[in-house]
């Protein structure tokens, strides 16, 4: 096999001196599939011996075919089951279609709008992670290649009819252009794009084992915008140390974030590999010390 970035002696190593220090996380490469620059971002597709086909933008791995699941499916239901009636969704980021992929499942749900600005990554996602982007010509769908950040500025001047009941920020780690979709403008974009029961939840980045204080000071940041900010996560293997923090935040004095307020009908259930009512409640548990330090528990 023929040496390519990130990957040596036939094992892709994803490590990061900034984001994990001391520590990596290797799978063994099977073959690589596509390897190039696209206008935004370094992207990597490799068959793995043990995890199938795995998306990897600016030698993060994004998602694989094994795990991608979890993540998937706990960033669109935790807050598509705790709002009463999401009819209208939005998607920023999300390339490979698993987000979208679950959304649609939920029968409340009358239009999905997704917002990516790298083509490539959903060209790809096409070619080699079809379980993935089934749903990219489902007829909720409505497409747009922009910035993010534009979109949700437009969007903002939107009456509150027409803006969103559920956000999912499905985007890449907080470094270079991405590093702004974790500030407090970000959040206040998010905020103004919602309806006034809405809810919004996003990829943390980090978990409680890897930068634990990050964590806080993003549910800080948050918290100046919206009312009730808090941390759940999911058990991803392939991402480092097997977990990713969630953030999930509204204004709405009516939902417990912890609770879903809808149960799966039978034919959404019989679609979930993880997600379910008692999960959704127990990812919002954290360890006692982690808890206090996000929290500002005294």
């Amino acid at each position: 096999m023929a040496e390519q970035k990130y990957i040596k002696d036939g094992w892709f190593y994803e490590m990061s001196d900034e984001h994990f220090p001391g520590q990596a996380l290797a799978l063994k490469v099977k073959q690589v599939l596509y390897q190039s620059k696209s206008e935004f971002q370094d992207i990597l597709v490799f068959e793995s011996t043990n995890h199938g086909v795995c998306l990897v933008l600016d030698g993060i791995i994004q998602c694989s075919e094994r795990d991608e699941f979890a993540y998937q499916e706990m960033i669109a239901h935790i807050p598509l089951y705790c709002h009463a009636n999401p009819k209208k969704v939005l998607v920023i980021g999300g390339g490979d279609g698993g987000v979208v992929r679950e959304v649609v499942k939920h029968d409340k749900v009358e239009s999905v709008t997704m917002v990516e600005i790298d083509k490539t990554v959903i060209e790809l996602a096409k070619k080699y992670l079809p379980g993935m982007s089934c749903a990219m010509d489902h007829p909720k769908l409505k497409l747009n290649l922009c910035d993010g950040f534009k979109f949700l500025k437009e969007a903002s001047m939107l009456s509150n009819d027409d803006k969103y009941d559920v956000i999912i920020t499905d985007s890449s780690d907080p470094d270079g252009p991405a590093e702004a979709f974790f500030q407090k403008e970000y959040f206040e974009l998010l905020q103004n794009a919602l309806k006034p029961d809405g809810i919004v939840i996003a990829q943390a980045s980090e978990n409680v084992w890897l930068d634990i204080n990050y964590l806080a000071s993003l549910r800080k940041t948050a918290n100046e915008v919206f009312t009730n900010t808090m941390i759940s996560y999911t058990t991803v293997p392939t991402y480092t140390s097997g977990q990713l923090g969630l953030i999930v935040c509204t204004n709405s004095n009516d939902y417990d974030l912890t609770t879903p307020q809808r149960q799966p009908s039978v034919s959404e259930q019989n679609q979930l590999r993880y997600y379910n009512s008692q999960i959704h409640s127990a990812s919002f548990v954290l360890p006692n010390w982690a808890d206090m330090l996000i929290y500002d528990k005294k």
